[in-house]
C-alpha cells in the first residue's frame, strides 16, 4: 500500500510496534504473505485514523482472537478487525454486522470489492487491495457513531 496522502503527512504516525504481545502473537501465527498484507491493513487504518479529526487514538487489542482496532477515547467509530480466512490465501476487514457499513460500502462500492455478508470485505493475495476504496471504507467505519444519522459519502 502506498505511503500517507500529502494532506496526512503531518499526521500522527501509526505505531511501529506493538503495545500488546498477544496482538503481535496473532499476526505472527499467519503465513508470510497474509502477514505482510494484514500488517499493511494495519498501517491504512492507523495512517486512516490519524488523517481524519475528532477520531483520537486507536486502541489495538484482540476481540474473538483478531487484531482489533476501536476509537476507544472518542467513541467516534465501530471496530475494525482484520485476520486471515481460515486456510486460504483470503483475508478480510470485518465490520460490526449490526451496523449498516457493509451495506453503505457496498451502495459506494458495487464494483471492485467482495464482500461477506453484511460483516466483511474479503480481500486476495492474487489481487492488489484497492487502497483508495479500503481507506474510504475504513474511514467511514472510524466516524460510524458520528455520521451513522446522516448520508454517508
Amino acid at each position: 500500500m502506498t505511503a500517507i496522502r500529502d494532506a496526512n503527512r503531518t499526521a500522527k504516525r501509526p505505531p511501529q510496534g506493538f503495545s500488546d504481545p498477544a496482538v503481535k502473537a496473532a499476526f505472527d501465527q499467519h503465513p508470510p504473505a497474509i502477514k505482510a498484507r494484514l500488517l499493511a491493513l494495519r498501517q491504512l487504518i492507523f495512517e486512516t485514523a490519524a488523517g481524519i479529526e475528532g477520531v483520537g487514538p486507536l486502541e489495538e487489542t484482540l476481540k474473538w482472537n483478531q487484531p482489533s482496532y476501536l476509537t476507544a477515547a472518542t467513541g467516534s467509530g465501530s471496530t475494525i478487525r482484520i485476520d486471515r480466512i481460515k486456510d486460504t490465501n483470503r483475508y478480510a476487514i470485518y465490520f460490526n454486522c449490526n451496523t449498516n457499513l457493509v451495506e453503505t460500502f457496498r451502495s459506494l462500492y458495487p464494483e471492485g470489492l467482495n464482500y461477506g455478508g453484511n460483516r466483511s470485505i474479503i480481500l486476495s493475495l492474487d489481487d492488489d487491495p484497492p487502497e483508495i476504496a479500503l481507506r474510504h471504507c475504513v474511514g467511514l467505519a472510524l466516524t460510524y457513531h458520528r455520521s451513522k444519522r446522516k448520508p454517508c459519502s
